[in-house]
């Protein structure tokens, strides 16, 4: 709603609407401005809570995998309990995690007091060991599930690069079976599409810089087309950052029902470049907001997502990219503000 506002007594909102008519029905009520928006608790649909104590990074993205792959010894589960922490403060409703070690996701099921989707990272190039892997996975997938509080527990392959494909389509496959979500980082930067599309570039190099085989048998398709056609997409799949697509691929992705993440401070940070928002609300896809990390974004909040792109793009859609589209990313139901709500649980922009 456009310069909508809240009648409030007593410490509850006991009526919504236009501002002007809340003005002509109760003209002796103090008008408080509260910023640019009143919203539900925010939902960072995407982040590394376990780079919260990496050293923030801006710089070309192939640079920044070299970064975190350097500082990968502080991603531990007291990384993760800051990260969680900032989100709390932040007044975060939920939130969508990837999980890097295991200690620091086992940490997260038991103790966060905020829902949302825990996802345990996968990096597994070897096709001859994707039956093994999907079931151990799915296995350890289960069984903190069993011990998650208020958490969901999925998996994120990495990305199309760092996952076999017989790995990608058969946790695709256990995904829809078991009923658990993944959430993958696709499309981020023009060096994603380049390894895929041509084998070469700066992404080439990295695994040849740490002693591993470098990526062979590359599709020679852009990330969301490779994904199509093996078919891999669905409303089971989260894809992040989706940067460079084209139109084309933006109507698979709506046809399929996936859903996607925009972190665009990040992307800004790590010269990905911007989200084509007009190409996606074009096709009806729902767009959550996430900060990625703090190796890459000044902070956890992700109004400042928004608010990085207020002007630029259409406030409403920002608002529901950061309440009702970041729930329905993570499975959970939207809090309204209506009447009865705690003034406690609205947030100002």
């Amino acid at each position: 709603m456009r310069h909508g506002g809240l009648l409030v007594q007593g410490g509850y909102v006991v009526r919504t609407g236009p501002l002007e008519e809340l003005r002509r029905c109760y003209p002796e009520a103090e008008v408080v401005h509260r910023g640019k928006a009143l919203t539900p608790p925010v939902v960072n649909a995407h982040t590394h809570l376990d780079l919260s104590t990496t050293p923030r990074f801006q710089g070309p993205y192939p640079a920044f995998i070299r970064h975190v792959i350097a500082h990968r010894s502080s991603r531990t589960p007291a990384a993760v309990r800051q990260g969680l922490a900032e989100l709390q403060k932040n007044g975060a409703g939920a939130f969508g995690d990837i999980a890097y070690n295991l200690e620091g996701a086992a940490w997260l099921v038991e103790n966060s007091p905020l829902p949302g989707v825990v996802y345990l990272e996968v990096i597994h190039r070897n096709p001859q060991e994707a039956e093994a892997v999907a079931s151990r996975l799915a296995h350890l997938v289960a069984r903190l599930q069993r011990r998650s509080r208020r958490l969901r527990v999925g998996l994120a392959p990495h990305t199309p690069f760092n996952v076999s494909p017989p790995l990608l389509k058969r946790l695709s496959e256990l995904a829809q079976k078991e009923g658990f979500p993944l959430q993958m980082h696709v499309a981020e930067s023009p060096e994603e599409t380049e390894l895929l599309t041509q084998g070469r570039g700066a992404l080439q190099a990295i695994p040849q810089s740490l002693g591993l085989p470098p990526y062979q048998d590359l599709p020679g398709l852009t990330p969301v087309r490779y994904l199509a056609k093996l078919g891999v997409l669905g409303p089971h799949l989260t894809l992040v950052h989706g940067v460079q697509v084209d139109e084309e691929e933006v109507q698979m992705l709506a046809q399929s029902g996936s859903r996607v993440v925009s972190c665009p401070r990040s992307n800004a940070a790590l010269d990905c470049g911007e989200f084509p928002w007009a190409l996606y609300l074009k096709h009806g896809l729902e767009v959550a907001l996430g900060t990625d990390s703090l190796a890459s974004s000044p902070d956890l909040d992700v109004r400042n997502e928004a608010l990085a792109l207020w002007g630029k793009v259409d406030p409403r859609v920002l608002v529901r990219a950061a309440t009702r589209s970041g729930y329905r990313t993570l499975g959970l139901e939207t809090p309204r503000i209506t009447r009865g709500t705690p003034v406690s649980q609205v947030q100002s922009w």
